[in-house]
C-alpha cells in the first residue's frame, strides 16, 4: 500500500471513523466532531474532502457514508518509520535506546518490551 501522509486534523476525523468502527455517514461524523473536537460542519465537510482526494476513505452514496481505506495500524506504522527517519538517521536501535534513556519504565513494562523483542527474533 502507498504511504498517505496525513495532517493533523485529517488524523483527528480518521480516529473518530476508526473509534465508531466506520462506516459512518458524514453527517454522524460531523455531529461527533462538533462534539469531541468542537468542529463546525464546514470543517468537517473539508477535511472529509480531503481524506476521499487522498483515498485514506472512501464516500459512499446514498447518505454520503465514510469508509475507512485505511488502517490505524497503517498510518501508525507509516509515521512510526517517518519519525525514524527523520530524527534518528533511520536506526530503530538509536530511537530505542533515546526512548529507553528518557522514560521511567516500570518492571512490567520492561518486561513486556523484553518478551516482544523475544518474540521478534
Amino acid at each position: 500500500m502507498k504511504q498517505i501522509k496525513l495532517f493533523d486534523s485529517e488524523l483527528k476525523l480518521m480516529e473518530l471513523i476508526w473509534q465508531h468502527g466506520g462506516p459512518i455517514t458524514a453527517k454522524q461524523l460531523s455531529q461527533l466532531a462538533a462534539e469531541e473536537i468542537g468542529w463546525n460542519k464546514n470543517t468537517t465537510y473539508t477535511v472529509i474532502k480531503k481524506l476521499v482526494v487522498k483515498r485514506a476513505i472512501k464516500r459512499v452514496d446514498p447518505h454520503y457514508i465514510c469508509q475507512p481505506l485505511i488502517t490505524r495500524a497503517d498510518v501508525q506504522q507509516d509515521e512510526t518509520r517517518d519519525l525514524i527517519d527523520k530524527l534518528f538517521q533511520g536506526s530503530v536501535k538509536v530511537f530505542f535506546n533515546s526512548f529507553l534513556k528518557s522514560e521511567n519504565l516500570t518492571e512490567e513494562e520492561i518486561t513486556e518490551l523484553k518478551d516482544m523483542i523475544n518474540k521478534k527474533l
